[in-house]
C-alpha cells in the first residue's frame, strides 16, 4: 500500500512538471500577442489548462501523501476533464489554422500572403472584423516591426538585390511592403515608389501608402493574411508541445488509475496476488 501511494505521489509530481511546458507555451503566446502576433485572446485557454493541471496535481499529491480518498477522486475526475479539454484545444487549434500558406514569388526569398487563402475560417473572420483589426493594426504599428526591418551599410540602405534574399516574417512581408504583383520599385525596406507603368489589379496596390510610414500597408488584406500566417505558425509550434504533453498525461493518468484501484483493493482487504474468484472458491490443491 505504501509503495502504491508513493507511485501515485510520484505521478502527481510528474504531472505537475508536465504543466510547466504547457503553461510556458501559453506565456510564450502571450508575449507574442503583445509585440508580434498582436492577437490577445488565443493564449488564455492554454494558460488556464496549464494552471489547472498544476493545481490538480498538487491536490492529487496531497491526497496520495495523506491517503485522502476525496482528493484522489477529485484528482482523477479533474484530470480526465483537463485531458478532454486539452484534446479539444488541440483539435480546435489545428481546425482554425488549417487553411492558408504563403505564396512563392519569383526571384524572392520571402513569400507573399493573400487573405483569400485564409477566408472562410473562424480565425480569419475574427481577425478581419473591423473592431478587432483596429486594435491589431495599432499593435503592429506601435511594435515598430516595420521600422526594425531597416538595415544600413555605412549609412547606405541595403540594395534591392540584397533585400530580395531576406526571409521576411509574414507580418513584415504583408504589412511593411506592397504586394509584389503591384510592381512598385524598391527604394528601401519600407519605401516603395510607383513604377513607370500602372500598378497591379490587387486592391492592396491602392491601399499602400509609401508617403506615410505610420500607414504603409496596415490596412491591406495582405497584412491581415500576414497576421493569420504568423498565428498559424505560433499555434502549430505550441500544438506540437501540447500533443507530446497530452500523450504523456494520458499514460500517467492510466497508471494513476491502476494504482488507485490497487489501493482500493487493499482497503477492501483483498489479499495481494489473489483474485476475487480465488477468495470465494478457494482451491483444495496447495503447492
Amino acid at each position: 500500500m505504501r509503495t502504491s501511494n508513493h507511485l501515485i505521489g510520484f505521478l502527481n509530481f510528474l504531472t505537475f512538471l508536465l504543466s510547466i511546458p504547457i503553461l510556458g507555451g501559453g506565456i510564450w503566446l502571450s508575449t507574442r500577442a503583445n509585440n508580434t502576433d498582436c492577437v490577445k485572446f488565443l493564449q488564455w485557454p492554454i494558460i488556464i489548462i496549464g494552471v489547472a493541471i498544476m493545481v490538480v496535481s498538487l491536490a492529487g499529491f496531497a491526497g496520495a501523501c495523506y491517503r485522502n480518498i476525496f482528493l484522489m477522486y477529485l484528482y482523477l475526475w479533474a484530470m480526465f476533464l483537463i485531458i478532454a479539454a486539452l484534446i479539444g484545444f488541440i483539435v480546435f487549434a489545428y481546425a482554425v489554422t488549417d487553411k492558408g500558406s504563403g505564396q512563392p514569388v519569383l526571384n524572392r526569398a520571402y513569400l507573399d500572403y493573400s487573405l483569400t487563402d485564409y477566408s472562410g475560417t473562424w480565425l480569419a473572420d475574427r481577425v478581419t472584423s473591423p473592431s478587432y483589426w483596429s486594435n491589431i493594426r495599432s499593435c503592429i504599428r506601435d511594435s515598430h516591426v516595420c521600422r526594425n526591418m531597416a538595415r544600413n551599410f555605412n549609412g547606405v540602405p541595403e540594395t534591392a538585390d540584397i533585400f530580395y534574399t531576406r526571409k521576411l516574417t509574414p507580418i513584415q512581408s504583408g504589412c511593411c511592403k506592397p504586394p509584389t504583383s503591384c510592381g512598385y520599385v524598391y527604394m528601401n525596406e519600407t519605401y516603395w515608389a510607383p513604377g513607370a507603368g500602372l500598378v497591379g489589379t490587387d486592391p492592396d496596390c491602392l491601399k499602400w501608402n509609401y508617403n506615410d510610414q505610420e500607414q504603409l500597408c496596415y490596412d491591406c488584406d495582405s497584412c491581415k493574411a500576414g497576421v493569420l500566417a504568423s498565428l498559424k505558425k505560433s499555434w502549430r509550434k505550441v500544438s506540437v508541445i501540447n500533443i507530446v504533453m497530452l500523450i504523456i498525461l494520458v499514460i500517467v493518468y492510466c497508471v494513476a488509475c491502476a494504482a488507485f484501484r490497487h489501493n482500493k483493493r487493499i482497503d477492501n482487504d483483498e489479499p495481494y496476488g489473489e483474485t476475487r474468484m480465488e477468495k470465494s472458491r478457494p482451491s483444495r490443491i496447495h503447492f
